[in-house]
């Protein structure tokens, strides 16, 4: 049996170096990767020339704008990379009869202030930050242009590539200022669901393996809020450190934040697919893999 080539574009960035890992274990596959250097996703002539060369079974779209704040300020910029492009990308796959998977996230819901239980597929979106409405305009945009498509939602992504746009990810954020300082402050009244990118990688492996196409949520099990993320993250690595939660009032910032946004993995276990861990299992691999443990 010839392998399936699946073209990974964002190749380099957090869940990407993560899926490289999965992926190039397997006999299913063979992974094409491609980095901002390799290929211009908001130029429709860059993403033809590239991907005709390939030849792809199914693409994987991970590249992504995520400086949250910084796009309330840019949104043209936000959309340019989070929107536009899954309509070239689309396109080119509807046109060659191909599988397209983008990545979105759990910044497609906020709206509802009210909300105290995970998001299913089934809710309606509602961004409340320029982010989350180029990365709703990507979901929008797979959806009608290509007609095999996954649409994946995860959340609170921390990889051991960190995130090249934002510089790292949480954990290292919070390890980082333990460093610098003896008093943290963190948000106890925002609700994500951490997800362990090498655990989300896994996941994508399994989905696309089947022609169930559509939306899905794969994030890790379970909830907090960054507060108790940050205190987790200290107690597993006996960081001693004074760490004070704050509401999101107190820590104003450009881009408003969701009070809740943990998502439910309802489709990937209707599928009975569903494999992600709990956030707390993800967190102890990270840091040893990190070796912070």
């Amino acid at each position: 049996m010839s392998k399936k080539k699946v073209a990974l574009i964002g190749s380099n960035g957090q869940l990407g170096t993560d899926i490289v890992k999965v992926f190039t274990k397997d006999k299913f596959f063979a992974l094409i990767p491609l980095a901002h250097q390799d290929i211009e996703i908001s130029d429709a002539n860059s993403i033809k020339k590239v991907l005709n060369q390939i030849n792809p079974h199914i693409i994987i779209n991970t590249a992504a704008y995520n400086k949250v704040d910084e796009g309330e300020f840019d949104p043209q910029k936000a959309f340019l990379i989070n929107g536009l492009p899954n309509k070239y990308l689309g396109q080119y796959c509807e046109e060659k009869n191909i599988v397209f998977t983008y990545i979105s996230t759990d910044y497609v819901f906020g709206l509802d202030k009210k909300r105290e239980k995970p998001y299913k597929e089934s809710d309606c979106p509602g961004p409340i930050n320029a982010y989350g409405i180029s990365k709703l305009a990507g979901e929008h945009f797979t959806s009608y242009t290509c007609s095999k498509y996954f649409i994946i939602r995860s959340s609170g992504l921390f990889g051991t590539a960190g995130s090249k746009g934002k510089g790292g990810n949480f954990v290292e954020l919070m390890l980082s200022l333990a460093k610098e300082k003896d008093h943290v402050r963190v948000v106890n009244d925002q609700i994500v669901s951490p997800t362990y990118t090498l655990d989300l990688a896994k996941q994508i492996f399994k989905l696309i393996k089947t022609d169930a196409f559509g939306l899905y949520h794969a994030t890790a099990q379970g909830q907090c809020s960054w507060y108790e993320f940050a205190k987790e993250i200290f107690a597993l690595t006996k960081t001693k450190v004074k760490l004070e939660p704050v509401s999101s009032a107190e820590f104003p910032t450009p881009a408003k934040r969701a009070h809740f946004s943990a998502l439910k993995n309802e489709n990937l276990k209707k599928l009975g697919i569903d494999i992600m861990r709990n956030w707390q299992e993800g967190l102890q691999d990270y840091l040893k893999e990190k070796g912070y443990r």
